[in-house]
């Protein structure tokens, strides 16, 4: 048990880490303000960029890091819960919670940010003032940061997971005591037939014979 738990401990946290790091390499090659071209009056002419590839690949990824961690998980609804298993729940439930709303925001921020650096849009403003739209800064990074802080919470509640799963399993019945509870005999044995001869001492039959 334990090594599976460190196996999926170290698999999650490399996807992590990787999509982090993703996540900033998209950030770092976003297209900026400088480098539209805006010689062109109808279009913005946008420079070619990995941003979107890459934040598209760092979503990916944090993906399936949710998804390996809660398959190996399962629903914590579905525990039980023990007098000893307090603090494991607890922590699984808050860092099951934070989890999800990091791993929803990063996730979107991460898209959003690789669409609007594949978009290719009209010239806005008037004849004098004309501009383009580009990501913000911050965007994809925040992204990033939110998909590693998605992962480690993640990994805090598969781990308190499987030591609720170690606190409640003492308390389970062994297997096979109910069955070997249920093959005990339930009737007194029964006497064996024909009953075995009884021994009466010879003193008996004299003193019947005495008139």
């Amino acid at each position: 048990m334990e090594g599976k738990v460190v196996v999926v401990t170290v698999v999650v946290g490399f996807l992590g880490i990787v999509s982090a790091i993703l996540g900033f390499a998209a950030e770092a090659k976003r297209v900026k303000a400088s480098q539209v071209d805006l010689s062109n009056a109808e279009f913005c002419d946008y420079p070619s960029t990995p941003a979107p590839g890459l934040g598209l690949a760092a979503a990916g990824l944090l993906v399936l890091a949710q998804v390996i961690i809660h398959a190996f998980a399962g629903c914590l609804c579905c525990k039980n819960r023990t007098s000893s298993s307090g603090g494991y729940w607890t922590a699984a439930w808050i860092a099951f919670i934070f989890s999800w709303i990091a791993f929803v925001i990063g996730l979107l921020m991460l898209i959003s940010a690789a669409v609007q650096n594949m978009r290719r849009d009209h010239v806005s403003g008037g004849y004098f003032i004309r501009y383009c739209y580009v990501v913000k800064p911050g965007v994809s990074a925040g992204g990033a940061a939110l998909a590693l802080t998605s992962v480690l919470l993640g990994i805090i509640y598969y781990r308190s997971v499987e030591s609720l799963k170690q606190a409640v399993e003492p308390w389970a019945p062994q297997q096979g005591q109910g069955i070997a509870m249920m093959a005990q005999p339930q009737f007194p044995p029964q006497p064996a037939y024909p009953p075995p001869p009884a021994f009466v001492h010879e003193d008996t039959y004299n003193r019947r014979q005495i008139p």
